[in-house]
């Protein structure tokens, strides 16, 4: 029986992201990293470790929290910023002002752009953070290759520019900047490649890439290959870079975010805490359903809850959905941007926690867990019992060729492999899905009746009404009606037929009850596609085998588990096949094929 600790472990998700260990107080002792959360924690636990520090911290932790980001670089920030605001006992703190490095474009005329680790706020705009100097260079002297800009920082006013108070210096000689010191550029000149680079710092390449092949494409034209080589060089490194965190921007500062993931039984309320555009805070809330209520109540509710717990006093919040919080509060419901992927990001976050609790409660209870299942799966369908003992039918034919057709059981609502069969289809002839449904199925269950084996309480027929219908046939000649439950499910919208009910029945998408389904009658399709392929295979090789004068049924049995394929036997040697079915026979087959 695993402790509470190493259930959290092993369900942990495989995933980037930054974990946060708590002490039985429930405070914060570590923050850290990891580009697999669940090998990077469990490598904590299955070993002594060299320092004694570590070793007192492993013994403490009781509670592990993680937070999922999509890359390891946005694990790398967010770590620092829960540090910063955390400051758990065992990190080293970061106790100076130093931070990761921003890309500033300088709010002024003919604006300048640089790197700083200081924000200030006067309407500049920021880029970043990045993780470090080394990228921020690679960008800036992109930058710089790209656009000429100044890097002077005179204040370029239209009255000091007229009055002649500047004079250009070494870099507008060498072709780095275009003069608009001395009036030489004008500022909507110099604002277009502004533009443009923002859009750069953005991600949004586009444009830029755009106006670089059309130059490449006429310095070809013009046969200066060296030039068009280096727009090409150009383009290239601006199709592979990606400048931007998904986790910060600074626009986003001091709102909420809230999203819900909801089943059944529960619904999972994740919340994250934007302070000064990063995240310090996310915690993810399970609330179990009592009267089916919807997402919009569930998620009102928890949203209340968290802001009394934390005491958030955030004017914004951003959820998935339109509701009323009161006039104080301001409700965006983001559709793409920046806001948008912080939602998607709380989204999966609550997921995973989703994921976990579920995988928990199957490794501690799996009863339970199989109990929940098969009581939803009674409600859903609208059955008399729950549906213990599931039976899923299939044919398979191509042409009309070797009609097959094949059953699986599932148990539980986990497949029981020992109790599925195979049929071959044997008064049906040509291409008729409809009778070969009704003799398997009345195969089956008159076997089950005349054995005294126990009968399934659902059957499921893998076809719409036509399959549905010919398989009640067989049903209604055994008396069976009203005993076993029966329904079909039609592949192209995943609709769910009832005897004499005209109109289908559609689950969520995310059901379990549809995913127990979904995964019978995909089992019932491999299982049955199979045979029919080994029983057509087999079938060829034996007619083609059957027609060499000469060679007999033994003889052709010892052929098809030898070659398994007419087109092996066909390249076979007379040496090959003499070693299997000896020299005269050998002689008289290569000889068939030869004249054949």
């Amino acid at each position: 029986m695993q402790s509470p600790l190493e259930l959290q472990i092993i369900t942990l998700p495989d995933n980037p992201g930054v974990y946060q260990y708590y002490d039985k107080d429930g405070k914060i002792l570590y923050v850290g990293k990891a580009k697999n959360l669940k090998k990077r924690v469990s490598s904590y636990f299955n070993k002594i470790h060299d320092t004694a520090k570590t070793n007192v911290l492993v013994k403490k932790i009781v509670t592990i929290k993680h937070i999922v980001v999509p890359t390891e670089t946005d694990a790398l920030l967010l770590e620092n910023n829960l540090i910063k605001t955390l400051q758990p006992r065992y990190n080293v703190l970061l106790r100076d002002d130093k931070t990761y490095p921003w890309i500033c474009i300088k709010k002024e005329p003919f604006s300048r752009i640089f790197s700083t680790r200081n924000m200030i706020k006067d309407g500049s705009e920021y880029f970043g953070p990045y993780t470090s100097f080394k990228t921020v260079h690679t960008i800036l002297d992109l930058i710089k290759e790209l656009y000429p800009l100044r890097t002077c920082n005179y204040d370029l006013s239209e009255s000091n520019i007229n009055s002649g108070k500047f004079k250009v210096c070494l870099e507008y000689h060498i072709g780095n900047c275009k003069g608009p010191c001395e009036g030489l550029e004008p500022l909507e000149e110099y604002q277009k490649q502004v533009n443009a680079i923002r859009e750069i710092l953005k991600g949004n390449f586009k444009e830029s890439l755009k106006d670089f092949k059309k130059v490449m494409n006429t310095y070809a034209q013009n046969l200066q290959f060296e030039e068009a080589q280096k727009i090409k060089e150009k383009i290239e490194v601006l199709e592979n870079y990606q400048s931007k965190s998904t986790i910060i921007n600074p626009k986003i500062t001091n709102i909420d975010v809230f999203s819900i993931v909801s089943d059944e039984s529960a619904a999972f309320v994740n919340f994250l805490q934007i302070s000064h555009g990063s995240i310090i805070r996310s915690h993810t809330l399970e609330m179990k359903k009592k009267l089916d209520e919807s997402d919009e109540e569930l998620l009102e509710l928890a949203i209340v809850e968290l802001r009394e717990r934390f005491q958030l006093l955030s004017k914004e919040i951003i959820v998935p959905f339109e509701m009323d919080l009161g006039e104080n509060i301001k409700i965006t419901v983001p559709q793409l941007g920046d806001k948008k992927q912080i939602l998607d990001l709380s989204i999966r976050n609550a997921k995973f926690y989703r994921i976990e609790q579920l995988k928990q409660l199957q490794i501690v209870d799996p009863d339970r867990h199989v109990n929940r299942i098969m009581a939803q799966m009674q409600k859903d369908l609208r059955l008399p019992s729950e549906p213990r003992h599931i039976e899923c039918f299939d044919n398979s034919n191509i042409q009309g060729t070797n009609p097959v057709a094949a059953c699986v059981v599932f148990k539980d609502g986990k497949p029981s492999k020992k109790d599925y069969r195979h049929f071959n289809v044997k008064t049906v002839e040509g291409p008729n899905d409809f009778a070969s449904m009704t003799e398997i199925v009345y195969r089956r269950y008159k076997r089950l009746l005349d054995e005294n084996e126990p009968l399934p309480q659902l059957i499921i027929i893998d076809g719409g009404k036509g399959q549905l219908s010919a398989a009640l046939k067989s049903i209604d000649d055994l008396g069976l009606r009203g005993k076993v439950a029966i329904i079909g499910i039609a592949k192209r919208l995943e609709e769910l037929f009832y005897p004499g009910d005209s109109i289908p029945l559609y689950l969520d998408k995310k059901s379990e009850t549809l995913k127990v389904i979904q995964h019978l009658r995909n089992e019932a399709h491999r299982f049955g596609i199979t045979f029919h392929r080994d029983k057509r295979s087999k079938s060829a090789l034996n007619s083609s085998v059957e027609s060499i004068p000469g060679i007999g049924e033994k003889t052709m049995t010892t052929l098809i588990q030898h070659f398994k394929s007419v087109k092996r036997l066909k390249l076979a040697t007379e040496k090959e096949i003499s070693a299997v079915v000896g020299v005269s026979k050998a002689k008289k087959i290569v000889d068939f094929y030869k004249t054949n």
